[in-house]
């Protein structure tokens, strides 16, 4: 495993991307830094980290016979990696906000965000970013955050714990395969943020409805029982949970 340390970068996901241009890479470089300027998240959000007290990394990993069909389980297995190292942790009410925050109760801990490098219809590696809340102890308002200090009363060694998540997510990405698809899906469902409980949503146009998640479909969309018990998909950005 190479780590990259950088005092300072925009993002670790655009500058781990660059260096896969440029060089063939070992299986799960790590490039970490203290200062992330223009952090990225999903849905085109930016990522706000306090310099020095947070871990802001990216990870590769490549894949060998992995169809885009069931590129959604990397997802599930970094999501799942997150939540066990909490969990082990001690964190409180651990869960896994669809597709892949991770929250302690209802305020977000950490986010993740995931490009694959495609070869046809095969995924040929993926660069997959990690903001996890660790030291910092205050959030503007609007970003529903909390941090492992604020949640456990206590500072975290931040390269102790890069390097506990990086045997996590080499455990977990492991079994990102066709034929661990049932069990990946099971385990993730039952840590589930607001699964089988009345929830509001919100489509892109703004319109607002209830319903209740039920689980998730071979694909990674999200099932939802509507109010007249239809159920119904959505993919990412077709939906958005408002708790």
């Amino acid at each position: 495993m190479q780590i990259i340390k950088l005092s300072a970068t925009e993002s670790t996901n655009t500058y781990l991307q660059g260096l896969l241009r440029k060089e063939n890479l070992p299986d799960y470089t790590v490039v970490v830094t203290e200062n992330q300027t223009k952090g990225r998240g999903q849905r085109s959000a930016s990522w706000e980290s306090e310099k020095g007290n947070n871990l802001t990394f990216s990870v590769l990993k490549k894949h060998q016979g992995l169809r885009t069909s069931h590129q959604y389980l990397i997802s599930i297995c970094v999501s799942l990696a997150i939540y066990a190292l909490l969990v082990d942790l001690n964190l409180p009410r651990v869960k896994i906000k669809w597709p892949n925050d991770i929250l302690s109760g209802t305020l977000k801990i950490c986010g993740i965000l995931i490009e694959n490098v495609l070869n046809g219809q095969e995924v040929k590696a993926s660069v997959i970013g990690i903001g996890l809340n660790v030291n910092q102890t205050t959030f503007p308002d609007q970003l529903r955050a909390t941090s492992i200090k604020l949640e456990l009363k206590q500072e975290q060694h931040l390269e102790i714990l890069l390097g506990r998540m990086v045997k996590k997510l080499q455990f977990f990405l492991s079994k990102v395969k066709a034929s661990n698809e049932i069990q990946l899906m099971a385990i993730y469902e039952n840590v589930l943020f607001r699964k089988d409980m009345v929830s509001t949503f919100q489509k892109p146009d703004g319109t607002v409805f209830i319903g209740v998640i039920s689980g998730i479909t071979s694909g990674g969309k999200l099932k939802v029982k509507l109010e007249d018990e239809t159920f119904t998909e959505f993919a990412l950005k077709e939906v958005k949970l408002m708790f």
